[in-house]
């Protein structure tokens, strides 16, 4: 049996401080073999979406309709006393970690557990709790318990978000309404959190003017009008820097690609506001885990930010969705207030966890590039036509393969065409024909080999004997290896599914040479502002590309990725403000950045 070659790295891939946040870097590679060091150990990492075992719908759910899929969104994360806290709708309790890679499931009691959009806040040692229709504040003396207790009632709120400001004041935060401003209001906790006056609206949604906002980010100025009332203003959070304060909030609907986190700011916690003409500062409509909308913005020990966020995953049902992280921050911008940015550049590759970067914004990617992209794939077995192999390489969480049965040796196989190395991999399970409903006690079992010439096999990972629900399973190779294919195995699949896969994805590197720099860009607005064409000319060896672009030639806080050609038309702009564009090309082994930004020409 000839086992994959194992390498040695002098040190781990190197990430220079990425064009996401339109920096300066050169192309970046990943690290290259060096026959003979010693192996240095690899820095921790995870990858979107985060492998937490999700709870599928209640069977009574109405909004389900019978359908049986996962659910979790609309994320709170507090980083509390050396550990993060996640909170998300429809889990049954919440996660708590030491550093975003491992995670603890609590069973939670005593608040109503199946309302959306949990939030909390800690005073001291005392936690607070609201959820969505909420009626009611619930508080808990150690979270690690899952026990809660109501504290007092409250008049009826959606998507709350409770702040604590550095005058010990309290604030809550409120909205989920097609045609409702966000709220907000001081309580008083010494006065068993009363509200301090009246709830004031705070910001409302313009959809003609941020087209992120839109429904249909590609409608036309009559058609925005004609559908009044279709976009969702949502998912509010509050954070202060520098003494001023961001009031985060989501649109358009948390079932779009395009769902988003934008930004109003003010030098009072109850405003008045202005809109940041960055905005949306959080928003991923592209890649394999697509959406970055209803998050929350905290910090790690070493006081880096980072924003929790939903994924949109649409299978079908509207509300199957999943939590990703995205490292975040505030870039300095002369005298006006600091400009709150969110990198999501090819934001479901493997990403550095807390410590593993200096400045998780500029750059946070682990440097390993994806190997299976549209790599040609074979199967055991297939359920139907809409379930071929194909679906498990095309980047494209709500397509998937699904063999025909459940049964042990269902398998999937994979060839990347050449020799490559591999540093981790990501088993995204579908659940197809799933009948489970609530928690899953039960666990994939499988095995996955690689191959130098598609005879002979050797395990990569095994998980024969796994008891842990991990439909998104990541897994960091302690030594990386080199080797042409792969193929997963079947030995069980849970909950009566079909053996489905959404994303086998691979990464590492192709060992080839990095695509060449794009040329030939050319961008302009259309009539209606709130689009923008791009073109650029084929660059060799690009397997795709990203677009990135923002209100700043040096602020290209936004990105769209390309697969099928050299033009795309982004939606989405703000009707006041211009933009720049630059246009990258990645492969399974760099990624090249463009050259300087460009204006968007106006018609």
């Amino acid at each position: 049996m000839v086992a994959p070659s194992r390498l040695s790295l002098a040190a781990r891939p190197v990430t220079a401080p990425l064009c996401a946040m339109g920096l300066a870097v050169s192309t970046l590679a990943a690290a290259s073999a060096l026959p003979g060091a010693e192996t240095a150990p690899q820095p921790a990492t995870f990858c979107n979406p985060l492998d937490l075992p999700y709870r599928f719908v209640l069977q009574d759910n109405a909004i389900a309709k019978g359908a049986s899929c996962r659910e979790a969104a609309d994320p709170t994360m507090v980083s509390h006393r050396g550990r993060f806290w996640l909170f998300a709708s429809k889990s049954g309790g919440y996660w708590h970690s030491k550093d975003l890679v491992h995670w603890e499931f609590v069973a939670a009691t005593g608040y109503p557990l199946e309302e959306y959009a949990p939030t909390v806040a800690v005073i001291g040692d005392k936690w607070l709790l609201v959820n969505s229709v909420g009626t009611a504040i619930y508080t808990s003396e150690d979270p690690a318990t899952g026990r809660w207790t109501k504290v007092c009632a409250i008049d009826p709120v959606s998507d709350p978000a409770l702040f604590l400001d550095d005058d010990g004041k309290l604030y809550l935060y409120s909205g989920s309404s097609n045609d409702l401003p966000i709220m907000g209001v001081e309580l008083d906790p010494a006065k068993n959190f009363a509200p301090v006056g009246r709830p004031k609206a705070l910001i409302t949604l313009d959809p003609l003017r941020h087209g992120w906002e839109a429904r249909d980010p590609h409608a036309t100025d009559e058609q925005i009008r004609n559908a009044a009332g279709a976009s969702f203003l949502e998912g509010a959070w509050m954070t202060k820097h520098k003494g001023t304060y961001y009031l985060q909030y989501a649109a358009p609907g948390t079932e779009e690609k395009g769902y988003a986190d934008g930004v109003y700011i003010s030098d009072r916690p109850l405003g008045e506001f202005r809109y940041a003409d960055y905005s949306p500062f959080s928003y991923r409509p592209t890649g394999f885990a697509p959406s970055a909308g209803h998050g929350s913005l905290f910090q790690d020990d070493a006081g880096r930010f980072w924003h929790a966020t939903t994924h949109f995953v649409g299978t079908g049902f509207k509300f199957d969705r999943r939590v990703g992280i995205h490292p975040a921050g505030f870039l300095p911008d002369g005298d006006a207030p600091d400009q709150l940015a969110c990198n999501t550049y090819l934001g479901d590759y493997p990403q550095l966890a807390p410590g593993g970067a200096a400045d998780p914004l500029a750059g946070n990617l682990a440097g390993w590039m994806l190997l299976s992209l549209n790599k040609p794939a074979s199967a055991s077995s297939t359920l139907d036509d809409g379930h071929d192999p194909a679906k498990a390489f095309d980047e494209n969480i709500g397509t998937s393969w699904a063999a025909a049965t459940g049964d042990p040796g269902e398998w999937l196989r994979v060839d990347f065409g050449k020799p490559c190395r591999i540093d981790a991999v990501q088993v995204n399970f579908a659940d197809v024909d799933s009948t489970t409903y609530g928690r899953l006690n039960d666990a994939y079992r499988y095995l996955l080999e690689v191959s130098d010439d598609g005879e002979t096999w050797t395990t990569l990972v095994d998980r024969k004997d796994n008891r842990r629900d991990a439909p998104h399973e990541y897994v960091q190779l302690e030594h990386p290896v080199i080797a042409r294919h792969a193929r997963l195995t079947n030995l069980h699949t849970p909950g009566g599914a079909v053996f489905s896969v959404s994303g086998l994805r691979f990464f590492g590197s192709g060992l080839g040479r990095a695509p060449q720099q794009v040329a030939g860009v050319k961008s302009a607005r259309q009539t209606n502002r709130r689009l923008m064409n791009v073109s650029w000319d084929k660059a060799p060896g690009a397997d795709f590309y990203v677009v990135r672009y923002g209100i700043k030639p040096d602020r290209l806080t936004l990105n769209w990725q390309v697969y099928d050609g050299e033009s795309v038309t982004i939606p989405g702009l703000n009707t006041d403000s211009d933009y720049f564009v630059a246009v990258d090309a990645v492969n399974d082994t760099a990624i090249t950045r463009g050259g300087p930004a460009l204006p968007a020409a106006t018609p």
